[in-house]
């Protein structure tokens, strides 16, 4: 390895870290036997197939074969090189951990170009912050804040800011400090006059809210007008650095908040979110001004399961939270709406009527998204008109029909029965053949697709080949127990079949070699290529019988050593036959018994 890390505080690091807790930072996980499985945070999916084990310390997804140990998990989730992965794990067990200077730099897979723009967001940041608190230019701003009951703790958790009245206040302050006016502008925080190579400030006279990434990082802001003027917000561009369909507000703070509450709640804003958590609801988080989008939705999934919905209580508010929930429920999420009273939005709500209230009446009485619907379907009929009155009845039906659980179809249908003195028997009958109609117009696809109620997809699509499995399971007990990797070396030593599978043999012997006693984790550290370590950690997640007979193991390396004769085979057959094509029966007679050689050999 060439980290130039103590190997003692590589193996510190390991042992006080435990990769269920790592991995659950960024995936909410569930036991299940001896592993933990969740949603894999690298590609998109609904059904979990991203492993966890506690005895490997290892990880794996069976969708796209991501894998590896901690070590590997900070590096893929975070962008970063193995020493920054190191030193987060160091930091978050309490180890010393000193690393050259070079060392840190470079490695990271940001580009200088990234590092370069969020250093510069750092830095105007933290000055727009030292503005509003400390200058008497970020008075007026500050009193304003204070005004809407922003604590100066408050500012200084979301580190609110403000930026002055000057057309070239950030350009001077950061070119001053070496930031090119090109670079600045691709950040998102100058804007270049039409046709010219003149620069000024994006963001004037505003208070200053920093959108952070899922990391921490400050990647944008959105500056909001002091006084009058258009537009109220002010968000920074589309850059390298922020895509806000794929930021949700507040979720680098509000993500052990979300894992301990195991629920988030959605808001619209970042005002919002602000007030929520005044009013200590720390597990609030916000789309970016914007409706929730798939990237979004898959994002809050992989991290947790019940999500309460509260936006605006006006129309745009009813309608957006109708549009983020069926995006939720698409991704299994289990979805509760929050309804505002009087069209507020939450951060009036709570100025108003205090923190107590809002938690209780607003958030303690949010309704099943079922509930929520049927309320949406009122919305702008009038019930006391029979046709309306039917029409609304017929849709609510269809929603029921859509219910998988026996028991809340016949909840609904109580409700509806008794809200409109109609006869149960007849909203069943009906709704029987609501559904029957349904039903029928489903894609026959859909109708007969076969799921496992929340099993991992442990099983390839293809079946692999009797050598290629028998390779695999050789493999996965030589990484469990140096006495079989002992044996396969003495009788097979580097004579597997599949390119990857010998790679992976010659690392393992060398490993046992240097001492190592089995630990796939540790083994992982050793090798550099990142398509072996996922193969290893695909191997480390077979199930395997404790104990390998000597049977079974003579059978895996004959699957082995076979392969070639039968390959062998196989082209002596063509051979035999295109001689008997071309009349050379003498040739044709000494491949057949060839053959018969070979076969002989195959039994043996």
């Amino acid at each position: 390895m060439n980290y130039r890390i103590p190997e003692q505080t590589i193996d510190q690091i390991r042992q006080s870290t435990d990769i269920v807790d790592v991995v659950g930072e960024y995936v909410q996980l569930k036991k299940q036997g001896r592993n933990y499985f969740g949603l894999c945070p690298f590609h998109g999916e609904s059904t979990p197939s991203f492993s966890v084990s506690p005895d490997k310390q290892i990880f794996h997804c069976f969708g796209c074969g991501a894998g590896g140990n901690a070590f590997n998990f900070i590096m893929d989730i975070e962008g970063v090189s193995f020493v920054e992965a190191a030193q987060k794990l160091a930091k978050t067990s309490n180890i010393e951990m000193e690393v050259p200077e070079n060392e840190t730099s470079g490695n990271s897979g940001q580009s200088k170009e990234t590092k370069w723009m969020m250093d510069a967001h750092l830095l105007l940041q933290k000055f727009y912050h030292h503005l509003l608190l400390n200058t008497k230019e970020g008075q007026e701003a500050y009193d304003y804040l204070s005004g809407r009951e922003f604590t100066d703790d408050m500012m200084k958790k979301f580190g609110i800011g403000y930026a002055l009245n000057s057309w070239d206040f950030a350009l001077k302050f950061l070119t001053k400090r070496g930031y090119s006016q090109k670079l600045l502008e691709k950040a998102g925080l100058l804007i270049e006059k039409e046709h010219t190579a003149e620069y000024f400030d994006r963001f004037r006279d505003r208070i200053m809210f920093p959108i952070h990434d899922h990391k921490g990082n400050v990647i944008a802001f959105s500056g909001r007008v002091l006084g009058k003027g258009e537009p109220k917000y002010l968000n920074s561009p589309e850059t390298a650095l922020f895509n806000k369909s794929k930021i949700l507000y507040n979720f680098h703070q509000a993500r052990p908040h979300i894992r301990k509450q195991e629920q988030v709640i959605l808001f619209e804003g970042f005002a919002d979110v602000i007030a929520a958590d005044r009013a200590g609801l720390h597990h609030a988080i916000a789309t970016m001004g914007t409706s929730l989008t798939e990237d979004q939705a898959r994002i809050i999934r992989r991290h947790v399961e019940s999500v309460i919905i509260c936006y605006d209580g006006d129309n745009a508010g009813i309608e957006a939270a109708y549009r983020a929930a069926k995006i939720l429920i698409e991704q299994d999420c289990y979805v509760r709406v929050a309804l505002m009273p009087d069209k507020l939005d939450p951060d009036d709500y709570i100025r108003k009527k205090g923190p107590e209230s809002f938690k209780q009446d607003v958030i303690g009485a949010s309704l099943t998204f079922m509930a929520f619907k049927l309320q949406y379907l009122r919305r702008g009929r009038n019930l006391k008109d029979e046709g309306e009155k039917i029409r609304y009845i017929e849709d609510v039906l269809k929603e029921i029909s859509l219910l998988t659980k026996a028991v809340e179809r016949d909840h609904y249908l109580r409700q509806l029965a008794d809200e409109f003195s109609i006869s149960l028997d007849a909203l069943k009958q009906q709704q029987f053949q609501v559904y029957k109609s349904l039903n029928q117009k489903k894609d026959y696809r859909e109708q007969n697709r076969i799921t496992i109620s929340n099993q991992p997809k442990l099983f390839s699509k293809t079946l692999k080949p009797a050598y290629e499995n028998a390779e695999r399971f050789l493999l996965a007990h030589m990484l469990k127990d140096r006495a079989v990797s002992d044996k396969v070396q003495a009788s097979i030593e580097g004579a597997f079949i599949m390119e990857e599978h010998r790679a992976i043999a010659a690392y393992l012997y060398a490993f046992y070699e240097e001492g190592y006693e089995p630990n796939i984790s540790v083994l992982m550290e050793r090798i550099p290529e990142m398509e072996l370590k996922k193969k290893i950690s695909e191997l480390g997640m077979l199930t395997l019988e404790d104990e390998l007979s000597e049977a079974v193991l003579r059978d895996y390396m004959k699957q082995v050593f076979n392969y070639p004769k039968l390959l062998t085979i196989k082209e002596k057959e063509q051979e035999k036959k295109q001689a008997e094509v071309q009349n050379d029966f003498l040739r044709a007679a000494q491949i057949a018994m060839e053959i018969i050689q070979l076969k002989k050999e195959l039994k043996q």
